[in-house]
């Protein structure tokens, strides 16, 4: 399935002003494709993620998965899109402190109707994929930042998702950590054949993405905006 962004913006009212937080983006991204979203915090490269998986609809343009159109969906049929279709990898995990691993990574099939242990034998291959099958019955306090960011991996390719969407993955990471865990995305997107879209104001993650796009002040352009490397390492 292709993922493909037409002419999407998103705008806000902030003390009377109008916040262009996506301006009129366009954006196809093939099965198998993996692609980066640089910038710096505010730049839109989260809200053009949620517009991708349907947590907010566009004012203008149109989302589409495989042909599908996405956006304008109900809330019901927004959550099953989610549910059915998309992995969504965050920053800050979004793990079940007093959950196991094997648990925090099984959640998403126990929302699609999967039993314990239907949810349990789908998450376990994926935890092992990500380097952490001896750490299945670790909670996340007993777990290192990079093996929290593991299990979110884990929780949003257990469910089969037809496209990926990570935003700042390797926020929480230092250098080393955030080129695994990059190379294991990238790896991953490749042999499965899923779209993915990456938001990063990391410069070390072109190296594992087949294409960069810049984005500022909700536009984006293709290539990498070496004006900006110089502001987002500080």
């Amino acid at each position: 399935m292709t993922l493909r962004l037409l002419g999407v913006s998103k705008r806000y009212s902030s003390a009377g002003e109008m916040i262009h937080a996506v301006d009129r983006v366009s954006l196809d991204v093939a099965p198998g494709e993996f692609v980066a979203l640089y910038g710096p915090s505010g730049s839109g490269k989260t809200t053009l993620l949620l517009l991708a998986a349907s947590i907010m609809q566009p004012d203008e343009g149109k989302v589409l998965l495989g042909g599908q159109e996405v956006s304008g969906l109900s809330p019901r049929e927004s959550a099953r899109y989610r549910r059915e279709l998309v992995g969504m990898v965050f920053q800050s995990f979004h793990l079940i402190n007093g959950a196991s691993a094997i648990d925090n990574a099984g959640l998403k099939l126990l929302a699609l109707g999967k039993s314990l242990g239907e949810a349990a034998d789908a998450a376990q291959p994926w935890l092992e994929r990500v380097g952490l099958a001896a750490r299945v019955g670790h909670t996340p306090s007993e777990m290192s930042m990079g093996e929290r960011q593991r299990v979110a991996i884990a929780r949003a390719l257990a469910s089969g998702p037809r496209v990926l969407l990570a935003d700042e993955p390797t926020g929480n990471l230092d250098s080393k950590r955030s080129r695994e865990i990059l190379g294991m995305l990238a790896e991953i997107v490749h042999e499965r054949q899923i779209p993915a879209v990456l938001a990063t104001h990391d410069p070390q993650a072109t190296v594992f993405v087949d294409r960069v796009y810049t984005m500022r002040d909700g536009r984006l352009t293709e290539g990498l905006d070496v004006e900006l490397q110089p502001l987002m390492s500080q």
